[in-house]
């Protein structure tokens, strides 16, 4: 591949490429432009063939001969996220995959309390067995479990009459559903999708925070530390509830940063 400008492969060299790691994963994204201009400055005949600017990663893209990319109008192209766009889709996508995992941790609580209920002396036995060993793990990890509000809530689960226990497994199978939403929502980045996620992780906040009160460990610290600022994260970055010029502006940056839109400008200038 070609760089158009030495000074952009430098900065490459200095910082991680969000675009480059985009391209690796799904390809380059290449488009003609139907207007002459803005056309030529996407492409360039080289001794090895004819090669197109990628509008993710600006770099250019040998294409064999007599193929030719995608064309069209400018105004069609593929709006493509590029740079700290990139960053932010990878950094959601994660989340994304984190709130499946907790979604997959509660249908497991949620079977488990279902396998037992009515049996109320095997699972009182099965939990005794099992809480100190959980104990010990998490204790290595910093998590104190001995004065543990969430852990005394479960135990008093244990014991509930089997009427408190099907409300306690119609609310795990609530809270996996609300995971998983959540999470579909930010792997497909869409704006419902991080308004969900604001509601449904500053929700648990506060009971985070209950914790954090009782007693402080480095994971729950950090666990809050870490939900706090993706809920901070999405209303400034995504501009959610008209914050910094709300949906409109958040739009007009996306749009901005497009490598069609540079090399108009650019275009324009020029002429």
């Amino acid at each position: 591949m070609l760089s158009l400008y030495g000074g952009e492969m430098d900065k490459k060299r200095h910082r991680f490429d969000w675009s480059m790691l985009g391209c690796a994963l799904s390809g380059h994204v290449l488009y003609a432009p139907d207007e002459p201009a803005l056309r030529n400055r996407l492409t360039v005949v080289t001794p090895v063939g004819t090669t197109w600017r990628c509008l993710r990663c600006a770099d250019f893209v040998p294409v064999p001969d007599g193929t030719a990319p995608a064309s069209g109008p400018a105004e069609d192209a593929p709006l493509v996220k590029r740079g700290a766009q990139m960053r932010d889709a990878v950094l959601l996508r994660f989340f994304a995959v984190e709130r499946w995992v907790r979604g997959l941790l509660l249908l497991a609580g949620a079977y488990v309390v279902h396998r037992f209920a009515g049996r109320q002396d095997e699972l009182r036995q099965a939990f005794d067995q099992a809480a100190p060993v959980v104990k010990q793990v998490f204790g290595r990890a910093g998590f104190d479990l001995q004065h543990s509000k969430t852990l005394e809530l479960l135990q008093k689960a244990v014991d509930a009459k089997p009427t408190t226990l099907t409300w306690v497994i119609v609310a795990l199978i609530a809270y996996a559903a609300v995971e998983v939403v959540e999470g579909v929502g930010l792997w497909l980045l869409q704006r419902w999708g991080e308004y969900f996620a604001f509601v449904a992780t500053g929700m648990f906040l506060p009971l985070e925070m209950y914790e954090l009160v009782h007693k402080v460990s480095p994971l729950k610290l950090g666990t809050f530390v870490l939900n706090l600022l993706l809920v901070v994260y999405l209303v400034w970055t995504k501009r959610l509830f008209g914050v910094r010029g709300g949906k409109r502006a958040y739009e007009a940056e996306r749009h901005a940063a497009s490598l069609l839109e540079v090399e108009r400008a650019a275009t324009a200038e020029a002429g």
